[in-house]
């Protein structure tokens, strides 16, 4: 090519970048809402409910005092709707400054104690309300976590978090629930191992469920299919999913064909009006399973079967019309259809408040449909931020999984489920006796490595400057290398 034909070239690129660029400035930027989910209203509206609940950025537990594991599951629901930011910020604050409060018994006297669980939440709670994991409140909780999860000595249960104590309390207490968040954690603030994957992929019997416990009462069983009565759990198997499909998207292998058969397995115990029960006490159709179960369904992509779900929840939410004396109320998710019957005879009682509030936490995740997966990696769909015409928004949350045809196995019955340890989400019909401490919550504090919650809608001047950058570069390289090559 001559020199001349080169600089035409040149010429030509300049001028074309100008022209693209004077037209990006110029011409109004249209603008579409990203995509919601059909019951967004009510998501927000539940979130909106619970964010009047904190006081201080804290919700109380049923006896007084704060709740950290609810806090959590609060601080979830308004990250993944987008709502009440100035209310999640102060809930994240209070998070990192009482990790210990959280996941030891410190603040009971009982020194040398650490829960393996409740450690793994917090660090999947910290990246997901965009924090940082390694400086949460002062604590690297992906370190201890990791720190937490058994080794190669440990036979069977390699893999498995448990907890740190220096005195005898007893077989290990974590569970499905806790294996769960740790495999999510680890995914979100590095690589996951893949011994968390695969013992959690044990807690799967062949009918696809998941167990909630991994020990019987005899003691461990290596798997699921040698646990002899082993009772599948709706929560501990929509938990399960979501863990695998954000290990999958980390490149864990077996990941993805567990999630699918345990996503089979949830579709085929939903119920003729969309709800799911758990196990146990909680085998009647409740808000909690619910939620969580529809959430796994969205995030597998089985998108009719979440709508249900999402239906069966909006059916127990307060609403100003519907809600009779605790129209006050509205926004509010009812556990079962009895609570709410109770709650519009006669409103939500001070006893009962505890119950609504934990039934509307995981309520708000069946409705929004965001994955645990991908809970603060993108605007949540609820949220009015614009994505410009023509722009894909980006997808941060794993891929969705097509589950092979349901078999139609019955979930295993006789088996009592054991309570549940600090960490676990699931919540009985009546509210159960939980350890809270006493300390009141105070003031909203400066925390050490606290991150701030994440944002989004950047100002198109800033991807002109980038686009101008970048093909101005490109520009004056090839305009150099042609002049060198003549």
């Amino acid at each position: 090519m001559s020199r001349s034909r080169s600089r035409r070239l040149g010429a030509g690129v300049v001028a074309a970048t100008a022209a693209t660029i004077a037209a990006l400035t110029a011409v109004p930027l249209t603008v579409v809402a990203a995509p919601a989910p059909a019951h967004a209203a009510a998501a927000r509206d539940a979130a909106s409910w619970l964010a009047g609940e904190f006081a201080d950025g804290v919700l109380p537990g049923p006896f007084g005092g704060p709740d950290w594991g609810l806090t959590i599951d609060g601080l979830l629901a308004l990250s993944a709707t987008g709502v009440d930011a100035p209310v999640r910020q102060a809930a994240t604050a209070q998070v990192a400054a009482h990790v210990r409060s959280y996941n030891s018994l410190d603040d009971w006297g009982i020194p040398g104690f650490t829960d393996g669980g409740s450690t793994a939440k917090l660090l999947y709670a910290a990246s997901a309300a965009g924090a940082d994991p390694t400086d949460f409140g002062g604590f690297d909780l992906r370190t201890e976590t990791l720190s937490l999860v058994a080794g190669a000595d440990a036979g069977h249960q390699r893999g498995r978090i448990t907890s740190r104590t220096t005195a005898d309390t007893g077989p290990d207490a974590s569970n499905a629930f806790d294996q769960s968040f740790a495999v999510l954690g680890l995914a979100r603030s590095g690589d996951v191992p893949q011994d968390t994957v695969d013992f959690l992929i044990r807690q799967q019997c062949v009918a696809g469920g998941f167990r909630l416990y991994p020990d019987t009462a005899d003691g461990p069983s290596p798997s699921c299919d040698e646990q002899a009565g082993a009772t599948l759990d709706v929560d501990s198997t929509a938990m399960a999913v979501q863990a695998l499909l954000a290990a999958a998207a980390d490149g864990a292998a077996g990941a993805t064909a567990a999630a699918a058969r345990g996503v089979a397995w949830l579709v085929d115990q939903q119920r003729a009006d969309g709800s799911f029960g758990g196990s146990g006490p909680t085998t009647g159709a409740n808000s909690n399973s619910t939620g969580l179960a529809g959430q796994a369904l969205a995030a597998a992509g089985r998108d009719a079967e979440a709508a249900r779900a999402a239906g069966a929840l909006a059916a127990l939410q307060l609403t100003a019309a519907n809600g009779g004396a605790a129209a006050a109320d509205a926004g509010a998710v009812a556990y079962n259809t009895d609570s709410l019957t109770t709650a519009v005879a006669s409103g939500i009682t001070d006893t009962d408040r505890d119950q609504w509030r934990r039934g509307t936490a995981q309520a708000v995740l069946g409705l929004v449909q965001v994955p645990l997966g991908g809970i603060g990696l993108d605007p949540p769909p609820s949220s009015p931020g614009p994505t410009p015409t023509g722009t894909a928004p980006p997808t941060a949350t794993p891929s969705a999984i097509t589950s092979p045809t349901p078999t139609g196995s019955p979930t295993p019955t006789g088996t009592a489920v054991p309570t549940p340890s600090p960490s676990a989400t699931t919540v009985p019909s009546t509210p159960s006796a939980t350890a809270s401490t006493t300390v009141a919550p105070g003031a909203t504090p400066t925390t050490p490595g606290l991150g701030g919650l994440p944002t989004t809608g950047a100002a198109i001047t800033s991807y002109v400057l980038i686009a101008f950058l970048l093909v101005g570069g490109g520009v004056l390289l090839v305009v150099l290398g042609r002049r060198r090559a003549a």
